[in-house]
């Protein structure tokens, strides 16, 4: 018999927009995970190599100082986090969704399918 990884059900919501961070984080949080926050892809590094490893990873495309994609290209980089849950989000209509991610969620958000896509790759505690 395996034992069962010990995931954490941390959610790190990496988004440069205040207001939609606190508005996942709280939906999240009353749907019983953790929260972590970073503005730009290089907080999001830096939270990473500072606190114990996510359950997942929900990350905006376009942002300041570090965008999503350089963010993830880091990330799967480092063999520590390579297998590290990522949903990518943004309002770009265009995009596609890189083949390292879980998918792509556009904004505007549906908050229904977003909890979806979470606990299937991340159940709450």
């Amino acid at each position: 018999m395996h034992a069962v990884p010990n995931r954490s059900k941390t959610v790190l919501i990496v988004d440069d927009e205040r207001d939609l961070r606190d508005c996942i984080a709280e939906l999240l949080e009353m749907s019983g995970y953790r929260v972590a926050q970073a503005a730009n892809g290089l907080a999001a590094l830096e939270l990473l190599a500072a606190t114990p490893k996510p359950g997942m990873v929900l990350l905006d495309k376009m942002m300041p100082v570090m965008d999503g994609y350089e963010f993830l290209l880091q990330v799967r980089g480092d063999p520590t986090y390579r297998e590290l849950p990522v949903l990518m989000m943004t309002a770009d209509a265009g995009f596609r969704a890189p083949p390292e991610t879980l998918g792509l969620l556009h904004k505007p958000l549906d908050l229904d399918n977003l909890l979806r896509l979470v606990g299937q790759h991340c159940p709450p505690t």
